[in-house]
């Protein structure tokens, strides 16, 4: 299924939906954060997904960075809830999603890096290297507010 992300687009389709999603910011020892290369876009990404019924959303984090990544996390804290009206998200289906995604901070506890099938690439990115990566302004919102998490969680 592919999907286009919009943003602030007076062009986009009206929502029709609203799924509870999740992102995670995983961050290793040594300050790097984990990023996937979406297979659907083509843009660097935290990875995440949506929430599946019988499941937490913590779990539904946990369970999105394992798939997408190989790596098993524990979730440490809350970088900020994204529910903007003006990001949503049109698949080829005819679902319009508006955006609501809850971004949790994590830590790697094991595992080795690995793609799947939503993960072109699956890369430890030093901060540095953030800003010459094709990510989407709503996704590098939530970067950058992972990169500032003592400010608290962010509500937008």
């Amino acid at each position: 299924m592919t999907k286009t992300d919009f943003y602030d687009d007076p062009a986009a389709p009206k929502a029709n939906s609203i799924v509870v999603a999740v992102t995670v910011a995983v961050i290793n020892e040594e300050g790097r954060l984990l990023l996937i290369e979406r297979s659907d876009s083509g843009l660097w990404a935290l990875p995440g997904g949506a929430q599946d019924i019988g499941e937490s959303v913590t779990q539904a984090a946990i369970r999105e960075v394992r798939e997408e990544t190989g790596i098993e996390v524990e979730v440490k804290g809350l970088i900020g809830i994204y529910s903007d009206p003006r990001h949503v998200i049109a698949y080829d289906d005819g679902e319009v999603r508006q955006e609501f995604s809850i971004c949790f901070q994590a830590r790697p506890i094991s595992g080795n890096l690995q793609t799947s099938s939503e993960s072109r690439t699956v890369q430890w990115v030093e901060p540095l290297e953030l800003s010459e990566l094709p990510i989407h302004p709503s996704m590098r919102l939530r970067i950058e507010h992972a990169m500032r998490a003592n400010e608290g969680p962010h509500l937008a």
